[in-house]
């Protein structure tokens, strides 16, 4: 055993060797080897491992989205503040106005993973906005507890992803959220859980079949659009708009693939989005889905603007919940 002081003075030797703390700064989180390798070729695969690291640091150059702490993505501080946030799933339908008719009952249910706000909120916006897909091996975990939540005990669902748009594809490279269960699927998180890339988005409809009623949607629809633009001359998305402009945007925007009609077709489909907001782009997804007859049981996002004062409340049994919902009103 190496007595405190030994400790202590080595401690002190490796600060006055010129090792820069900021630049080496220990992980309070990541596991650390007590000891050296006692094999010569586990030596020199960790030198490796530190060698391939150091390079990958010296030509892609990162530092954590949250803090800032340099040479990693996320570090492991701010990666057990996000899985903090995400530790209790809640519902979240009753904040967002499009899931909720005039009676304040609940069209659709919603399981949140987390509140978009701290560390989780500057994950997905690095996630989805500046391309840093590692990100990925983080959020996917906090998705699917919230889709086990969701399910509970029961099983025979499916998830069914909300698509993103061509432009935010193209300029992206990638759809975040199909990535997300794409972890999901590779980590086998969810395996009595099947993914179906069923919806689509609605191409534009051609000019000869456009009538007099149409065309007036489509002229306000022209207005709304060079109204959304900002000083750049781009066209904004959905951040910042109203209940109302998210509704008119994205109604009748969705429709069920044709090859994937059989599949879909008496379903229990679960919807899965990464933010929920309004909530007029999940009620547009799950119409989608129940026009091609699936049976849309509910839906899981990964965080929720908004969350409401009963986060804590239980959500055993949701999907179940749901269907008793769906059969009351109907």
């Amino acid at each position: 055993m190496t007595s405190p002081d030994i400790r202590s003075g080595r401690r002190a030797w490796r600060l006055g060797s010129g090792l820069d703390p900021d630049l080496h700064a220990l992980d309070p989180v990541r596991a650390r080897r007590r000891g050296r390798d006692q094999r010569r070729l586990d030596r020199l695969l960790s030198a490796l491992r530190g060698a391939i690291a150091d390079l990958i640091a010296l030509l892609v150059p990162v530092e954590c989205v949250c803090c800032g702490v340099e040479d990693t993505v996320l570090c492991g501080g701010c990666a057990k503040s996000v899985r903090q946030l995400c530790r209790q799933p809640f519902r979240a339908e009753q904040e967002s106005p499009a899931l909720v008719d005039v009676h304040g009952n609940a069209k659709l249910g919603v399981v949140a993973a987390g509140a978009y706000r701290d560390e989780l909120a500057r994950c997905l916006l690095s996630f989805k906005h500046f391309g840093q897909w590692r990100l990925a091996g983080v959020l996917a975990p906090c998705l699917g507890k919230a889709v086990e939540t969701a399910m509970g005990s029961q099983t025979g669902y499916c998830l069914v992803p909300v698509p993103t748009t061509g432009r935010a594809y193209r300029k992206r490279g990638f759809s975040p959220l199909h990535l997300l269960l794409l972890c999901l699927r590779m980590r086998r998180i969810l395996p009595q859980c099947p993914i179906i890339d069923a919806l689509e988005k609605r191409p534009a409809a051609p000019v000869h079949a456009v009538t007099r009623d149409s065309l007036r949607g489509l002229t306000a629809r022209m207005v709304q659009a060079v109204s959304d633009k900002d000083g750049s001359g781009r066209e904004a998305g959905q951040k910042g708009l109203g209940r109302g402009a998210r509704a008119s945007r994205v109604r009748g925007s969705m429709r069920v693939r044709s090859r994937r009609m059989d599949e879909i077709r008496g379903m229990r489909c679960i919807l899965v989005d990464d933010v929920l907001t309004t909530g007029a782009t999940l009620a547009e997804a799950a119409r989608a889905v129940a026009a091609a007859g699936g049976v849309v049981c509910g839906a899981v996002v990964l965080a929720a603007t908004r969350p409401p004062a009963y986060a804590s409340n239980s959500t055993a049994d949701y999907p179940h919940e749901v269907l008793k919902t769906q059969s009351k009103n109907k």
